[in-house]
């Protein structure tokens, strides 16, 4: 550790180079700066330097390196783990850097490492583009996307890491490297799922699809309908075009227009069809649904950008979220699973989800890190709450939804979704093989373990 007149020096002269803001303990804006989507997570860096632009990135990483310094990165999103902070290192902090640039002739578009799934789609959805992004406007498009990246749109063109064309990185001595199919194809090759374990991600270049229309179909039912609906949804996804995507999930009934008055606050069943397409083919296929006895139901055309702002997670909340990938979901697993909802922690803005893959996620690329490709469903439990004392039910509901899932996991599990539950749920995020060959790629790019506050790969 660097001696205190040292890192006063590297201190004030970061402050003086850096063309973003500074901040250290005691500074006007530090407890802003240092606070993270999930209030379970309280950490003081040293230093948070929050860059404009790769210069900044680079000037900051050598700053912690020369007075060795833990480096943690924060992107634009959730982090719901709070690996974007760490107590008495260093904060790399992207948030400032958000611009996007659609090239709608090429099909492509350039995506600044702090940017959010609403800055991409926002910018894609004039040209009538659109590429698979989160299930929340709020994520952070770099760790999503270097974490393999589901959202709606995946069963139609892939996973985000699928429709990945390059990536400008700062590695953890400062160097900016380029990263493609043809330039550093093995580092390539290892930012397909291993997120943040080799650099600071800058800049990512994805693939764009045409998406003139998008339309869904939203039903909520009492919760005592869910093995009925849970069922015809499953049926529904399982002949349908891969344009079609959605789930179920249990919910308390939010204080918005689509919810009746009197069913703000309690716990409800929701159908999600979502359909990358015309309104009226998504009408068609939604037509079971629609058929079951229901209270509600938001129906037709939707700009994307806006659909994906209807599942957005409060900041201010405490979080606990996990996931199991599931070969199958039979009348028995599904039964298990709206069995647990009756335990849901509620009225809260917990949510218990269940969605489907196959498509093209199935069909994609099967050379990357990203080993629950081949699974047919997944849950997805994650609760919110405000109430520290309601902090060991909430996560214990969390766990029992796994539990309950364990008999159909197919032992993988999309890292994304996840906080720290250890080394070996990390294997299963990745695949054993390729955690092995991820070893090989960090002890190159980052052989001291620089950057370990995330889903860590250790230098072997």
């Amino acid at each position: 550790m660097a001696s205190p007149s040292k890192a006063g020096a590297a201190l004030a002269a970061l402050r003086e180079d850096l063309v973003g803001d500074v901040f250290a303990p005691g500074d006007a804006g530090y407890d802003e700066a240092r606070s993270v989507f999930n209030v379970m997570i309280d950490r003081r860096p040293a230093v948070i330097a929050q860059c404009v632009d790769e210069d900044d990135v680079v000037r900051a990483v050598r700053f912690g390196r020369d007075l060795d310094l833990n480096i943690a990165v924060r992107g634009g999103g959730h982090s719901v783990a709070g690996m974007a902070v760490n107590d008495g290192g260093l904060v790399v902090d992207l948030r400032h850097m958000r611009a996007v640039s659609v090239d709608p002739a090429s099909e492509a578009v350039r995506v600044a490492g702090g940017a959010t799934i609403s800055d991409l789609d926002r910018a894609c959805q004039p040209h009538g583009l659109a590429t698979t992004g989160g299930r929340a406007s709020t994520t952070g498009v770099g760790g999503f996307v270097l974490g393999g990246g589901s959202g709606w749109l995946d069963r139609w063109c892939g996973l985000a890491v699928d429709n990945l064309l390059g990536v400008e990185l700062v590695t953890s001595d400062g160097e900016r490297v380029h990263a493609s199919a043809d330039e550093n194809p093995e580092l390539f090759w290892g930012l397909h799922g291993g997120g943040g374990n080799f650099g600071v991600a800058t800049a990512l270049t994805l693939k764009l699809h045409e998406m003139p229309e998008f339309s869904i179909a939203l039903v909520l039912y009492l919760p005592e309908f869910g093995p009925e609906v849970t069922r015809t949804f499953r049926e529904l996804i399982s002949v349908a075009p891969d344009e079609a995507s959605g789930g179920v999930l249990y919910l308390t009934g939010p204080p918005e227009e689509f919810v009746p008055p009197h069913l703000v606050g309690t716990l409800l069943c929701g159908a999600l069809l979502t359909y990358a397409g015309p309104e009226a083919d998504m009408r068609k296929l939604a037509e079971p649904l629609l058929a079951l006895p229901h209270e509600s139901e938001v129906v037709g055309a939707m700009p994307y950008a806006d659909v994906q702002c209807m599942l957005d997670d409060p900041p201010g909340m405490r979080n606990y979220w996990s996931a199991e990938y599931l070969t199958s979901a039979p009348d028995s697993y599904l039964d298990a699973f709206c069995a647990r909802a009756q335990a849901m922690p509620s009225p809260t803005g917990t949510l218990h989800v269940l969605f489907p893959l196959g498509g093209a996620i199935a069909a994609g690329p099967r050379q990357y890190p990203v080993p629950y490709r081949d699974a047919s469903w997944a849950v997805h439990p994650f609760a919110i709450w405000e109430d520290p004392a309601d902090d060991e039910r909430c996560v214990q509901w969390v766990r029992d939804v796994r539990a309950d899932a364990r008999p159909w996991s197919t032992g993988a599990v999309y890292l994304n979704f996840i906080g720290d539950e250890g080394a070996e749920r990390v294997v299963a995020g990745l695949g054993p093989e390729n955690t092995r060959r991820l070893a090989g790629l960090k002890r190159r790019y980052d052989p001291d373990n620089v950057f370990r506050f995330n889903h860590n790969v250790r230098p072997a």
